[in-house]
């Protein structure tokens, strides 16, 4: 959803609850688990955080609070949304001089031990969407050299007819966002 001005709370909270009640927006719910779907853009940006355990807990703490979100261009509603299967938040963005307001619904979330030790979830696009697909977003320990990374994966096609016209804008306001969010996790766990 296009705005011109800025939505109010209350116009936050009902665009998030009328989209919650409807389907994902793309056929490949759970894409981000495998290979990408056909003519999809794909997105994959990592960061290294630091190193050890402390920074790998620091890093889960603030995947867990939303914290890639914490941009001056954009507002995640709610932060205070638990990374849980089903739960829905919206993405308020402000982008070529307009407020794009798009919804996303978890898809899985993972959290695994072993070599490389990995926390994350994936959520997928919801109909007024300005884009169709899904992001998985993760932290991970690799105990062989001890590094922790933040890792972004996205699949994604143009939903709305202005983001089909303004392809190259649209694209690069994707990019944008990954370079910020990589930043916002460095911020978040202490580092550089």
């Amino acid at each position: 959803m296009i705005l011109m001005r800025k939505p109010s709370g209350n116009q936050l909270k009902e665009f998030i609850e009328q989209q919650a009640k409807l389907p994902f927006s793309y056929p490949n719910v759970e894409a981000t688990r495998g290979p990408a779907p056909p003519s999809y853009a794909v997105d994959h940006n990592r960061i290294k955080l630091g190193h050890g355990e402390l920074t790998y807990q620091r890093a889960r703490k603030a995947l867990l609070r939303w914290r890639m979100f914490e941009l001056p261009w954009v507002q995640l509603c709610w932060p205070n949304t638990a990374v849980q299967t089903g739960n829905t938040v919206g993405i308020l963005a402000h982008a070529a001089g307009g407020w794009w307001l798009n919804a996303c619904r978890i898809v899985y979330t993972f959290d695994e031990g072993g070599e490389v030790e990995r926390l994350g979830f994936a959520y997928g696009t919801l109909p007024e969407h300005a884009a169709k697909g899904e992001e998985r977003f993760a932290v991970e320990w690799q105990h062989a050299d001890d590094t922790v990374w933040y890792d972004m994966l996205g699949y994604s096609q143009p939903n709305h007819r202005l983001a089909r016209l303004g392809g190259p804008l649209a694209r690069r306001t994707q990019q944008r966002f990954a370079a910020d969010a990589k930043q916002a996790m460095v911020r978040a766990v202490g580092g550089r």
